[in-house]
């Protein structure tokens, strides 16, 4: 199922997910702790407001929480080109050692064979340390360079966290600790898997305690997560590929969790699509993979019951996707809600919790 691309009707289009959302909405910072941010229950007929604490006794024994431990990497570089102009780079993948595709921003799109060049200022250093890389083509919006350096070593050195575009502030100490999960552990995303973004060590090892199992798996959030949906017909837009693995324990762990009827609890719609993408012969199949999996209205899911989730941005994939989980009307109150009530939007803000709408599995 990892090619597996629209599950929609091509009807929808992107202005059936649109809504107002006030600016000063949209979380500037994290909360002060993180499990002090706010969390919206949303059921079939109810809206509970609450806290992420919360989750303590939402949570029953033997239910099974899966969760994505990418790590988010220094994925974006400012610098110039030879002529001067200035240039911006979020990675999108590496493809080897020195190679990767990228989105780039600049006043002129460059040819192949461009070079650009990138610097960065070492503690105790009489001078910065330069790296250069080439234009070597391109690949629809994102282009493919070639570093005189390992990648690691460049981000490493001169890259900063990829904060998103609606964080009005420059990367802080502060943002390099929240912007990552306490369990973050296998690097490669450009964006945090933001739901987990509330989840404290206490937090996971209360719901253990409560007889909660955890699982984990991987999928590297690419900078196709910031990119909007340009096409007004949905059937004609194309995600972006992210890479995904899925351990065998945890293909086990999602099995068995199926075959007594437990629960089973993704956080974050990154967790849905690699448990979804992974589905074959209705099993969760360990393994790697790409996924290009686009959820819409109309999709019936395989294999999770309940959604830990963020706010998303209007018309974005990700609205499309927890529309199709609990319902397109039922996620419309419960935005009009969030609004009204003063919940705070996208990446550092608060978060709710969805019972899936549609009838059981495939």
């Amino acid at each position: 199922m990892a090619s597996k691309a629209i599950a929609s009707a091509p009807a929808l289009a992107r202005d059936d997910f649109e809504f107002d959302l006030p600016a000063e909405l949209i979380a500037q910072q994290p909360a002060t702790e993180r499990t002090a941010a706010r969390l919206l229950q949303v059921g079939a007929d109810t809206l509970r407001d609450g806290r992420i604490a919360d989750l303590l006794q939402a949570f029953a024994p033997g239910d099974l929480l899966v969760l994505n431990d990418t790590r988010v990497i220094k994925a974006r570089l400012h610098g110039a080109k030879t002529s001067g102009g200035r240039v911006e780079i979020l990675l999108e993948r590496a493809l080897s050692e020195r190679h990767a595709l990228v989105l780039l921003r600049t006043s002129h799109r460059p040819n192949a064979g461009t070079v650009l060049h990138f610097s960065a200022s070492a503690p105790g250093a009489s001078a910065p340390r330069r790296f250069a890389a080439t234009v070597r083509g391109r690949q629809d919006d994102l282009f493919e360079l070639e570093f005189a350096d390992p990648l690691d070593e460049v981000l490493e050195a001169a890259g900063e966290i990829p904060l998103p575009p609606y964080i009005h502030h420059a990367p802080s100490a502060t943002d390099a600790r929240r912007y990552q999960t306490v369990y973050a552990r296998t690097p490669g995303a450009v964006a945090a898997p933001t739901a987990g973004l509330h989840l404290s060590e206490e937090l996971l090892q209360g719901l253990q305690a409560r007889g909660v199992e955890l699982a984990y798996l991987t999928l590297h959030v690419g900078a196709g997560t910031f990119q909007p949906v340009r096409s007004a017909q949905l059937h004609e837009h194309r995600m972006h590929a992210e890479r995904y693995h899925v351990p065998p324990t945890t293909a086990a762990a999602v099995n068995a969790a199926r075959r007594a009827g437990r629960r089973i609890i993704a956080v974050g719609t990154t967790s849905v699509r690699a448990l979804e993408s992974s589905v074959r012969d209705g099993q969760v199949q360990p393994g790697s993979g790409e996924t290009r999996l686009f959820i819409l209205p109309g999709y019936r899911f395989a294999c999770v019951d309940r959604l830990l989730t963020n706010f998303h941005l209007p018309g974005s994939t990700l609205l499309m996707l927890v529309c199709a989980f609990a319902g397109t009307a039922r996620i419309q109150a419960a935005y009009r809600h969030a609004v009204a009530q003063r919940y705070r939007f996208f990446s550092y803000g608060d978060a709710m919790l969805l019972d899936r709408a549609e009838a059981g599995p495939l």
